[in-house]
């Protein structure tokens, strides 16, 4: 090994290999790594370095050393960005992100996989190496959407891991990812279909001979099987494994092995025994402050000692257990709100605009609701009357909303604003007015559409196909506010692909809300959109936006007679946006307004071209 460092081997990720592969032998040993590491500083080997350091980090991580893991891991990362090798700045990004996941960080751990997906993706070099990052990145996601309670949005992570694991025959991470999916099953009650994936990852597991996939497929058997009620087979396989994970290095697998063997026992009416396994597992578990263990080993004594009678124990470790898990479960709800806000950054113009034109609105809110703080309240005290104490709180709470709505508008980066706005309106009529079928109705066709465009968020293009399917649903949230007056039609030209017609994402919709807030909101009625597309050539396809609305100049005398000018930067924006999409080819965007006329020359609506250039 020395005459790896003496030597200074360029490649990263054969250093590392080497490294993992004697992990659990010489290279297990924090001072035999001190020393590889101090011998890489004196050379001036930086990949040695990167190495190393990522070595002890995983050491440390599986002693429960968070702490002292992660400095290691972030002073890899910061000597990887130093070198500029985006691969090796991915992988140490996806090992610093799973030691923040084992610490319940689930904020910083997010933004490490986040990043590390990013540039994996960004690296047009599609290696071997940054296939399996992008894997790991995609398995990190899947597994923090498990920790945060959102399996089914998980199964969709692990499946898509093991895809890239299955053509890259990538052992462990075939191994790792049908054990996460049996683990997200497991919790959404399909017990039969996680045991046969725990069942396959323990193949895999056996063919590599890993002792720490070994040690987590037996304690997942164990688990989903004392969870069915085959309470015998679930001992069974703790008992097979306790002996291996108490000797095998890691405080984290210990302490889960502990727990599992606790509840198997109890299970099983063994309960001295199971007493002192469990409180054996939580001794490790607030040592190394696990709070996964914590809480099963805290649920576990109580339902022990209320088969003992002994109800105040009972009662003293069921309240320990909700409050371990009452905090762990909040920080996590927080962390991931507050990281989904950031997750799918649109432009960082939208972001500017979007605040400035809000701040204004908020403040006068502000001033609205604090008025109002001032009044009601001085009326309730000279009037003792509740019923106007009831009204203020209802008042107080609307404008709460208001004011978080914009301010959310203002802080988001994934979407455009008024898109979300108008959609969240044209729903809330129904819940204002009780119509709760038509409520979640509208309601799964909103969450649908959001998940389209989370989906899209992250692309540079989408299909056309996928486009209009957008625009379709938008429009039937939309057709809310005018009771489904307006009939929106789509002419496709039959002869065209739309699978491989590629468009920025969301590029009509600004067109298609301008059709109905300026062109049919104040027509009376027959109100048409209809939206057609053709290719104009090899290299061009037209897409058409007509309305029959009142026209553009009626729109702009409406617009003129409003006391409140609001500058609209939807349009603009996307100029910008097809400008920059069209860079990549040969033909440029064109954009353009038809007003159109009847046979006496009275208006008749608007037509809008679009002209994208295509490969």
């Amino acid at each position: 090994m020395e005459k790896i460092f003496k030597e200074k081997n360029k490649n990263y990720f054969e250093v590392d290999s080497i490294l993992s592969t004697y992990n659990n032998k010489e290279f297990s040993d924090k001072n035999r790594n001190l020393r590889f590491l101090e011998l890489s500083l004196k050379n001036g080997y930086l990949i040695g370095q990167i190495a190393i350091r990522n070595n002890i980090g995983r050491i440390l991580r599986r002693e429960a050393n968070y702490d002292q893991s992660i400095k290691y891991h972030k002073k890899a990362l910061e000597l990887a960005q130093k070198i500029g090798h985006p691969e090796v700045e991915a992988f140490t990004l996806n090992l610093l992100g799973s030691c923040y996941r084992r610490d319940d960080d689930v904020r910083n751990a997010l933004n490490c996989h986040q990043t590390a997906l990013t540039i994996s993706k960004r690296i047009k070099d599609n290696t071997l190496n940054n296939k399996k990052n992008i894997s790991i990145s995609i398995n990190s996601i899947g597994n923090i959407y498990l920790s945060l309670q959102q399996y089914n949005l998980a199964l969709n992570e692990f499946e898509k891991s093991l895809d890239i694991s299955k053509e890259l025959d990538n052992k462990i991470g075939i191994a790792i990812n049908y054990e996460n999916i049996g683990f997200a099953q497991e919790n959404l009650l399909l017990f039969d279909d996680a045991i046969k994936n725990y069942e396959e990852s323990l193949k895999v597991n056996e063919e590599l001979n890993s002792i720490r996939g070994k040690i987590i497929c037996y304690n997942n058997l164990s688990s989903v099987y004392r969870k069915k009620g085959s309470f015998s087979k679930a001992l069974q396989f703790i008992e097979d494994i306790y002996p291996i994970a108490a000797e095998y290095n890691s405080n984290y697998y210990l302490a889960r092995t502990l727990s599992n063997y606790g509840g198997a026992l109890l299970k099983n009416n063994n309960l001295d025994e199971a007493e002192l396994k469990l409180k054996e597992a939580l001794k490790v578990a607030k040592k190394y402050n696990i709070k996964k263990s914590e809480i099963i080993s805290t649920g576990f004594l109580a339902d022990l000692y209320e088969q003992q009678d002994k109800y105040d124990l009972a009662l003293e470790y069921y309240k320990k257990s909700v409050k371990v898990e009452k905090n762990a479960i909040g920080k996590k709800n927080i962390s991931y709100v507050n990281n989904l806000i950031s997750k799918h950054d649109l432009q960082s113009k939208i972001n500017e605009i979007a605040y400035l034109e809000t701040q204004s609105e908020i403040e006068s809110l502000q001033f609205y609701r604090n008025r109002n703080i001032l009044i009601i309240t001085l009326i309730t005290i000279a009037l003792l009357s509740i019923a106007l104490y009831s009204i203020y709180r209802q008042r107080l709470l609307n404008n709460d909303r208001k004011i978080l709505l914009l301010e959310q508008q203002a802080l988001q980066t994934q979407m455009n604003p008024h898109f979300i706005f108008n959609a969240l309106n044209s729903i809330k009529l129904y819940i204002i007015n009780n119509e709760q079928k038509q409520a979640v109705y509208y309601l799964n066709k909103f969450s649908k559409l959001i998940r389209n465009i989370l989906d899209v968020s992250k692309i540079k293009e989408v299909s056309l196909k996928e486009e209009l399917a957008t625009m379709d649903l938008y429009m039937s949230i939309e057709n809310i506010r005018f009771s489904n007056e307006i009939n929106y039609q789509v002419d496709i030209n039959p002869d065209m692909n739309t699978d491989t017609i590629k468009v920025p994402p969301l590029i009509l919709q600004p067109f298609i809300e301008n059709a109905l807030w300026h062109g049919l909101s104040s027509k009376k009625s027959d109100k048409q959109i209809k939206l057609t597309a053709n290719k104009v050539s090899d290299t061009v396809v037209e897409v058409n936006i007509i309305d029959n609305g009142i026209g553009r100049n009626a729109a702009a005398k409406i617009k003129e007679g409003k006391s409140l000018k609001r500058k609209s930067v939807g349009i603009d924006l996307t100029k910008e946006r097809l400008k920059t999409f069209s860079e990549d080819y040969d033909d440029e965007f064109s954009l353009t307004y038809h007003d159109l006329t009847n046979e006496n020359g009275s208006p008749a609506g608007t037509k809008v071209s679009l002209k994208f250039p295509i490969a």
